[in-house]
């Protein structure tokens, strides 16, 4: 279920030339998700879209799951383990 470990998760905000497809769009697919577990609460944490690298495009996100994102990522270690890259259902 787990695809790979990722010890540092990429930081991106799309493509340089803009071509690539994004989230919501025709064509656009998503077929694995970034989860951060609860160190502490198991079964909670933060799931976001990413590619199957793990690298997540933030310009796809809403506002409220960014923010969620970027906090995980501050907390790895604290709060959240390392990030898995997972395939979706």
């Amino acid at each position: 279920m787990i695809a790979q470990l990722i010890q540092n998760p990429p930081l991106t905000t799309g493509s340089p030339g803009g071509s690539a497809p994004r989230h919501g769009d025709a064509g656009a697919v998503r077929a694995h998700q970034l989860r951060f577990s609860s160190l502490f609460h198991p079964g909670r944490g933060v799931v976001v879209p990413c590619d199957a690298k793990g690298e997540v495009d933030l310009d796809t996100l809403t506002e409220r799951l960014r923010n969620a994102y970027l906090g995980a990522r501050a907390m790895i270690g604290r709060e959240y383990g390392y990030p898995t890259v997972e395939h979706q259902h």
